[in-house]
């Protein structure tokens, strides 16, 4: 499973990753979880995390260009769902982490799976 963001809260440890006011509406934002490397998005006052990774060849993806809630790969041009991380174009056909976001105490925070999930 990669759309995290299924996940019940209580299956997700969450890491506060920024103060809200560091990322405004239409920027992003990439941080890094222990060995994991994540990208962050507002759009529109709503936040989603997504893995810095094309499952087409492994590059990053998180410079990609940004339209509604998908990204297109900057090298080979596959799209993906920034909520769900579902794949959406070729060449591109699995789809990559999603992680649920939330805002506690104007602190953005990321919700990575507990071990075992």
């Amino acid at each position: 499973m990669y759309n995290y963001t299924q996940l019940d809260p209580e299956q997700c440890d969450f890491y506060p990753v920024a103060p809200l006011s560091d990322l405004p509406n239409g920027e992003r934002m990439f941080v890094e979880i222990g060995e994991d490397y994540i990208v962050l998005f507002n759009i529109a006052g709503d936040f989603y995390a997504i893995a810095d990774l094309c499952s087409h060849d492994d590059g990053p993806l998180g410079d990609g260009d940004v339209n509604d809630h998908t990204i297109a790969c900057p090298r080979h041009g596959a799209r993906f769902d920034l909520r769900t991380g579902e794949a959406l174009t070729f060449p591109a056909v699995e789809a990559i982490p999603a992680y649920p976001v939330r805002v506690v105490d104007g602190m953005i925070q990321v919700g990575m799976p507990k071990e075992g999930i």
